[in-house]
């Protein structure tokens, strides 16, 4: 139904900045809420932040202020800006989509994309 394919990952140093993008496909009427999680190898997978079909927010309360989640519905696309990076920041951040179909909800992830913060 839907796919995600994100970019933007690199290496950076700290302090600097990056922007992801994640750019939806398929079935995009579905979705209800799309954003970011990132991860560690070894770590649990965690929230970033998210932005739903009503255009509200959700940040993880460590990283807000420093993260902003944007989307483009006309280009079926969100991004996340990411500033003020540290060394901490470096994961693998994955685009998440929530889609409804009905009775029938459905969680469809990115094949991840890799950001590396130097010291």
């Amino acid at each position: 139904q839907v796919q995600l394919v994100e970019s933007g990952g690199g290496l950076v140093q700290a302090g600097g900045s990056l922007r992801l993008s994640c750019a939806a496909s398929g079935s995009t009427f579905s979705i209800n809420a799309i954003g970011w999680y990132r991860q560690v190898p070894g770590q649990q997978r965690e929230l970033v932040a998210i932005i739903t079909i009503g255009r509200s927010t959700n940040y993880a309360d460590a990283l807000k202020g420093r993260f902003t989640i944007s989307r483009d519905s006309t280009k079926h696309t969100v991004y996340l800006q990411l500033n003020s990076l540290n060394p901490e920041d470096t994961a693998v951040y994955y685009c998440y989509a929530h889609s409804q179909n009905g009775l029938h909800a459905v969680a469809t992830w990115g094949q991840g994309t890799q950001v590396t913060v130097s010291s």
